[in-house]
């Protein structure tokens, strides 16, 4: 059964309708194309050029995946629990605050095959933290994890403009940023690493952390559907009642969630950090966590959905700027508008087409059996 207590299989309910919504959305997205003066056509196929048309379009394309499949994966997690978090923002902002610490105090004393776990853990844990409380208000005092989760994505803006100014911006610079990291502190990009191998490979932030994303993915499927603590986290987040009769306790399930929630999410932190501007910004995080929710929607809080759908937003966001600089007067807020009619198709509206497919399911089952029937019966 479909979570919409429709008969469609799973199969057609993760895979054919989130293809129903994107050809839906991609049709208003034509529509919108055409009513303001351009070619619906040409606008997709340099869209689809510009993010899969060369390696440096798809080095652009999985460098923004990697930091979807980290955002959307914490959505995911804490969504099974029973939980909305839309901290993600704050909490990738403390984990890449964890990365840099880590690499401003050790990055100058230790090599790269110590550093490199180092920072991950940094991460992970800074993160980790930033989540904790709102979930302790909400296990122990009511408090509602959305809202608390707003209030602290701003608190950790604030918290990274002050540390920034007044504690770790680099003397006589006048941009509000950390001194660089030392090499060692330094995550190999992809060009690099396949340099190593004998394959030349052009030059771009796609670092090696899109294999961390892709193993973070594995891990969140193995928890959540082939171990007892993923077990108990999504039957505290389906039927918290029945879970406590059954000896689990949501106050811990909701720790436990919110925790590797936050992990995940800090772990923008070394895609964006370590791999890329190799020192802390101000504003990396350009609203990758909020991206993360409707990531996390769209891939059905499943992991290989997600994975696919953060493809599909890196492709938004790398096409979408080969647009604004290939086609005349077609904006970056025109990017944007197409952005959010999928993001409406696939997420907002994601069960419109649910009972269409329904009833062409049933239609097709219903076709072999009358005609069976209509067998039988001049057999008989």
């Amino acid at each position: 059964m479909s979570p919409q207590g429709t008969d469609l299989p799973r199969w057609i309910d993760l895979l054919v309708l989130p293809l129903v919504n994107l050809a839906m959305a991609l049709l208003a997205c034509g529509i919108v194309v055409a009513v303001v003066g351009h070619n619906p056509w040409q606008v997709l196929t340099l869209l689809i050029q510009g993010a899969f048309g060369s390696r440096m379009g798809v080095s652009y394309t999985l460098y923004y995946a990697t930091t979807f499949v980290f955002t959307g994966l914490a959505v995911a997690v804490a969504f099974h629990a029973g939980l909305f978090n839309i901290g993600g923002e704050g909490q990738a902002m403390m984990g890449g605050l964890g990365t840099a610490l880590a690499a401003l105090a050790l990055g100058e004393h230790l090599p790269r095959w110590a550093m490199l776990p180092l920072m991950i853990g940094a991460a992970m844990l800074f993160g980790m933290c930033w989540a904790a409380v709102p979930a302790a208000l909400q296990a122990w005092r009511g408090s509602h994890v959305v809202i608390t989760t707003i209030m602290f994505n701003f608190i950790a803006s604030a918290l990274l403009a002050y540390l920034l100014v007044d504690v770790l911006k680099e003397p006589g610079n006048m941009t509000v940023e950390s001194r660089a990291f030392a090499p060692s502190a330094h995550l190999p990009g992809v060009h690099e690493a396949l340099a190593g191998l004998g394959i030349e490979w052009p030059a771009s932030p796609l670092n090696l952390s899109v294999l961390l994303a892709l193993a973070a993915a594995v891990a969140v499927y193995l928890l959540l559907w082939r171990s007892q603590p993923g077990y108990a986290i999504r039957a505290v987040g389906h039927a918290p009642e029945a879970a406590h009769y059954g000896g689990m306790r949501p106050r811990v399930q909701i720790m436990v969630s919110m925790a590797l929630s936050g992990a995940l999410a800090g772990l923008v932190g070394i895609n964006e950090i370590a791999g890329v501007h190799g020192r802390l910004l101000l504003e990396y995080v350009v609203g990758a966590g909020f991206a993360g929710i409707a990531v996390s929607l769209i891939g059905r809080n499943h992991p290989v959905g997600i994975v696919l759908a953060a493809l599909l937003f890196g492709a938004l966001y790398q096409g979408g700027s080969e647009l604004a600089f290939e086609i005349p007067g077609f904006s970056r807020d025109m990017v944007y508008t197409l952005q959010g009619l999928i993001v409406l198709f696939s997420g907002a509206l994601a069960h419109v087409a649910a009972p269409t497919l329904t009833r062409l399911w049933r239609a097709t089952r219903r076709a072999p059996r009358a005609a069976a029937a209509a067998g039988s019966t001049v057999d008989g």
